[in-house]
């Protein structure tokens, strides 16, 4: 089964134009990713690559790689990186703990599926998946903290704390381990996932991925690669000193020329404001500077620079030399991030959500300022798993998949209706119609006899239909407790399939379902989704 994403609340109309009417969107997206014939075009520009930096990275990656126990795919993928005719196929995420919500497997799937799809279509070139880890992020309260689903069907917030206040500034995420509450964390965790057959297997791979003293993103990477190795995927890191020196030109070029930069960004964005929503707030610079203290957004003043909160200047030839000699200080914001991406690898193709895919509209017309070719934008699948015991909840209570997606308030006022004797709504908005008839008669006689009675009347039909509200409000509440049983059904059939009035693959966790149905539902569901439908798919368990 698939839903139009126009029929799920919170879809901006970009990203729906994006899928549905390209042409209105063409001015900010160059590539129409439906338009195969345009592949190849693309994919021969990439050819054509210096080939010194294809060798470099490649190197890069072998030695990231390094160490490691990897499928014989896997290492083929690395190889092949050297070759002028590999084309990457990229998606990224934030390094969240356990691995994120549902929908970073989804992107990584999706990713894996596309690259197999373009190597059958395009036998010419090899297609190789990317999972590009967000390590220079520092924003340390989204990753730490992790939603998961009790087996009441509630949903419990876990954070992992490492004892600091979460507004401090720890800098890049790529530095930081666990310290020893990701024990207390991970048993916090997998207290919530109920006694199973499967229970052992789902605690074995997150413990063993996450421990004390462990780096954050390589526990992240251990995951990913546990699930996908076997599928080739590579995992790359950006907060490499290595990579940081490959990425110099584009980090100067960034500071010399921002001004222009930001002109462009900041006109793209007031179009977009016209129509759609522009994603991202512009900033005068798209770089961070790490210190000693954390990681901090660069900013102008005058001819010079600061690191924004901080009152020391730095001059441009001070910023230079630095970027020169230590490369590793600097890491790019969301706008920039992309272009660094694409410049060191040949991207065929970025594989993004929804927010990611619209922030790009800004992204786009940056990448000429930096000789860099842009990807084709590749929709993830987005997904929710029904399992049979939902599904005959919902057929139990009468309510369609798509109810689920309305306001919880009327949801549950529909499902109560269903299964009440009498109609409460309509009662009372048929008694507050005859009240209304009778002082409208009423207003009608005593007009005659005296007109300063109109007011009066009025005033007491207002107390009447008043009171009658009151009633109403407490008939309907009397009614949801009658049903009590229904409501709370309800209310843990959307914990799991829209928690938090969202859709469940940005919020649930991949252990409520391997828990629930076995490590190889993560293989089974590889084979199940559907990448080119690009509406969300209902996938039945």
């Amino acid at each position: 089964m698939y839903i139009n994403y126009s029929d799920i609340p919170g879809f901006q109309n970009l990203f729906l134009d994006y899928i549905y009417e390209y042409e209105n969107v063409a001015n900010f997206f160059p590539k129409n990713f439906r338009n195969t014939e345009e592949f190849p075009a693309h994919f021969a520009k990439l050819e054509n690559r210096d080939s010194q930096l294809r060798n470099d990275v490649a190197g890069i990656v072998e030695k990231q790689h390094s160490g490691e126990k990897l499928s014989r795919q896997t290492e083929l993928n690395i190889r092949l990186l050297k070759e002028k005719n590999t084309i990457a196929i990229i998606t990224g995420q934030q390094v969240g703990i356990f691995g994120g919500p549902l929908y970073t497997f989804y992107k990584t799937i999706t990713t894996i599926k596309l690259a197999q799809q373009l190597q059958e279509k395009f036998v010419d070139y090899n297609f190789v998946p990317i999972f590009w880890l967000e390590t220079e992020d520092h924003d340390f309260e989204e990753i730490a903290k992790i939603s998961a689903l009790r087996n009441d069907g509630k949903l419990l917030e876990i954070n992992y704390d490492d004892g600091y206040p979460l507004e401090d500034n720890r800098g890049s995420i790529g530095k930081l381990k666990f310290n020893s509450s990701i024990s207390e964390t991970v048993e916090k965790f997998l207290e919530t996932l109920p006694k199973t057959d499967y229970k052992n297997d789902v605690a074995s791979i997150i413990k063993n991925c996450y421990k004390e003293g462990a780096y954050i993103k390589d526990s992240f990477k251990s995951l990913l690669r546990y699930f996908f190795d076997e599928n080739g995927l590579i995992i790359f890191d950006p907060h490499d000193v290595e990579v940081k020196k490959l990425l110099k030109p584009i980090f100067k070029n960034e500071i010399t020329n921002f001004r222009t930069h930001t002109a462009k960004a900041v006109e793209v964005s007031a179009e977009l404001e016209e129509t759609y929503h522009a994603q991202v707030k512009v900033k005068p610079i798209n770089l961070f500077m790490n210190d000693e203290t954390g990681r901090y957004l660069i900013e102008p003043v005058e001819n010079e620079y600061r690191l924004r909160t901080k009152r020391k200047r730095i001059s441009h030839e001070s910023i230079m030399h630095l970027l020169e000699t230590s490369p590793e200080k600097f890491s790019p914001n969301v706008l920039l991030r992309p272009i660094c991406q694409d410049y060191l690898f040949a991207t065929g193709a970025y594989v993004g959500g929804p927010s990611e895919i619209s922030y790009f509209a800004q992204v786009n017309p940056l990448y000429q300022y930096f000789d860099v070719e842009p990807p084709f934008l590749f929709p993830r699948a987005s997904v929710t798993l029904l399992g049979k015991n939902i599904k005959n909840t919902l057929q139990k209570l009468d309510v369609d998949l798509t109810d689920i997606f309305i306001e919880d308030k009327l949801l549950k006022h529909k499902i109560v209706e269903n299964k009440s004797e009498f109609n409460v709504a309509l009662l009372f908005d048929n008694a507050e119609t005859d009240i209304q008839l009778i002082f409208d008669r009423i207003k009608e006689q005593i007009f005659g006899i005296d007109k300063t009675l109109i007011d009066a009347a009025a005033n007491s039909e207002k107390r009447v239909l008043q009171t009658i509200g009151n009633l109403k409000s407490k008939a309907e509440k009397a009614d949801e407790r009658k049903h009590d049983t229904v409501i709370k059904q309800i209310d843990k059939v959307r914990n799991i399939l829209y928690p938090n009035n969202t859709l469940q693959e940005r919020v649930v966790n991949f252990s409520y379902f391997t828990n629930k149905y076995g490590i190889d539902i993560i293989k089974w569901l590889f084979n199940q989704i559907i990448i080119n439908k690009f509406e969300h798919q209902i996938i039945e368990i």
